[in-house]
């Protein structure tokens, strides 16, 4: 594990936001790591306003979009509101189909089926349009690379409006209204929304357009705030004040399918991650296990019987993703050890048999082990499909084009992907992967990472301090939780290994005659040694409140320890 202490900012910088905003030097580092280097900043960053979201009619093609939809509602046409399978894509039908169904009855949803359609826009599911008279598709978090798709729908009459957050390909569909902040010729002012954030916008813009205001659309931020956070955008700009916002109806008036998934938590406040590790895995073991039309209908019915079945139902379907997830890394790990194959630049497995809902997930897992850009295959009808993921700073997408020869189509961005190819061409893409890993990644992105903020002692972590440092929330990319580094520290003699398996860590720790701490570290069984017989180490640590028994005290949560030399 490498560890890397971020650049301190200028000490002028430091100075003026410390006097600006009289604060210690301390959080003005931590603010001016952010990019927070003005009052306003500061004030944007610490007391987000929904004034602050940007006008929606600065997205290209929004008004086209707002007077298609506008034109269907006055000619009483039916609207199929399309997603993808997973939460970003689930919540953004949700979010759409609920806001025009409050005042238009002709609105049908339709999510492909993972297994039987794959990823984005599918054939089926325009002809299901067709089928059923729809005369305009609203896409959602996909559609941006769908050419042939939009142009087989305009042949049969059907209008597209593609909602989309991912990179467009050099040519674009032929849609009525294409919202996508990444396209070259769009000039909206943020670029990181998901692709339920776009459709949050496009509410925005009909909310406008029918004289209701910012606070008619409150309700729904709930589910626009699960998808910022199940889909790992950066929490800054509208992401962060849709985050914000979001949260706080989450834990205040949640819909009812919330409110059935979390009744029997005992947190009385959820935080963004526990919507990431709580909610999210939830609502996408719909589309992994069975469909993800199980999850839709969760977030949309108001009755509070049937949410909770819905409820109960979404909890079989995670218990099941976890079993399968937990069985394929197995498979997967070993593998990699019979192919011999420790010590590759890469990881490509692949079994017919795998379930290919959980296959992104494994290969997450199997990141933990090999730290190293990472795909895990399985059969999808005649073809081979795969999840990819990456490391810190390795580009999996970049990789993945420079092997396209081999692959019948490919999408995603940096850190995840999706792909699929003959059974014919695995065992040369295989090759060829492992070539342009092994020619483009650096020794140093092969291990593992941690970007430490600031080095602290503990007398600095006082009361004002912690205050302060709650109000950075919601944490995630670009606004991560802040960690720090103490050295010399002791553990008071409380250390030993917990868990079933005695994975974990807990300590108690000193530093000199400074106040104690209690210390956690998950999967950190193996540093107990460091700790033991009164011995001096560093820590690496964020700090986090553990609730237990009804007392809420500070923690240190341990990220990695080394012993002193």
């Amino acid at each position: 594990m490498r560890w890397n202490l971020k650049p301190t900012p200028d000490s002028e910088k430091i100075k003026s936001l410390q006097d600006s905003l009289n604060i210690d030097e301390l959080t003005a580092t931590l603010l001016l790591q952010r990019g927070i280097e003005t009052f306003e900043q500061a004030r944007q960053f610490f007391r987000p306003k929904l004034e602050d979201l940007h006008d929606p009619y600065l997205m290209k093609d929004m008004d086209k979009a707002v007077a298609r939809i506008e034109k269907a509602i006055n000619e009483q046409e039916n609207i199929l509101v399309f997603g993808d399978y997973d939460v970003d894509g689930t919540t953004a039908v949700s979010l759409v189909s609920s806001y025009l169904k409050s005042f238009y009855p002709n609105v049908d949803t339709y999510i492909p089926d993972r297994y039987d359609e794959g990823y984005g826009v599918s054939f089926k599911g325009i002809d299901y349009a067709d089928d059923n008279g729809v005369t305009l598709i609203i896409a959602l978090d996909c559609g941006i690379k769908s050419i042939d798709h939009v142009a087989y729908a305009k042949e049969r009459n059907i209008d597209f409006i593609i909602c989309d957050h991912h990179r467009p390909g050099d040519t674009l569909p032929d849609a009525v209204a294409i919202l996508d902040p990444k396209r070259v010729d769009c000039h909206y002012p943020y670029d990181e929304l998901c692709g339920c954030g776009i459709g949050f916008k496009l509410l925005q813009a009909l909310a406008k357009n029918r004289n209701q205001t910012i606070e008619d659309l409150l309700p729904y931020l709930d589910l626009v705030a699960t998808a910022i956070g199940a889909d790992i955008v950066p929490i800054t700009g509208e992401n962060r004040v849709l985050a914000k916002f979001g949260l706080e109806v989450i834990n205040t008036n949640p819909r009812p399918g919330f409110k059935a998934i979390t009744q029997n938590l005992k947190k009385k406040n959820l935080t963004i991650t526990d919507v990431v590790f709580i909610l999210a895995p939830r609502i996408n073991a719909a589309g992994r296990i069975k469909h993800g039309n199980y999850a839709v209908r969760l977030l949309t019915e108001f009755g509070i019987e049937e949410s909770e079945a819905f409820a109960k139902e979404l909890e079989v379907f995670n218990a099941d993703r976890k079993e399968l997830d937990k069985r394929i890394t197995s498979e997967a790990l070993l593998q990699i050890i019979k192919n011999q194959e420790e010590n590759r630049y890469s990881t490509v497995v692949y079994n017919e048999d795998w379930h290919k809902g959980v296959i992104g997930i494994v290969a997450s897992r199997l990141i933990e082990t090999y730290y190293r850009p990472t795909l895990v295959f399985t059969k999808s009808g005649d073809k081979l499909a795969a999840s990819a993921r990456s490391v810190k700073d390795f580009d999996v997408y970049n990789a993945l084009e420079a092997c396209s020869q081999y692959l019948l189509q490919f999408g995603g961005h940096m850190y995840a992907a999706g792909l699929t190819l003959e059974e014919a061409q695995f065992e040369n893409f295989k090759a060829q992967f492992e070539k342009v890993v092994s020619e483009t990644i650096t020794e140093e992105l092969r291990t593992p990472e941690i970007l430490i903020d600031a080095v602290i002692d503990l007398k600095d972590i006082t009361e004002k301090f912690v205050r302060i440092l709650n109000q950075f929330e919601p944490f995630g990319p670009m606004n991560m939780m802040p960690v720090f580094m103490t050295e010399n520290l002791r553990d008071t003699g409380y250390g030993k290994r917990i868990g079933s398996d005695e994975s974990h860590l807990r300590l108690f720790v000193k530093q000199d005659d400074s106040e104690g701490y209690g210390a956690i570290g998950f999967g950190m069984g193996n540093k107990l040694e460091f700790t033991q017989n009164q011995q001096l180490f560093d820590a690496v640590y964020s700090l986090e409140e553990n609730e237990f028994n009804g007392n809420v005290s500070l923690q240190l949560r341990l990220r990695d320890i080394k012993g002193r030399e």
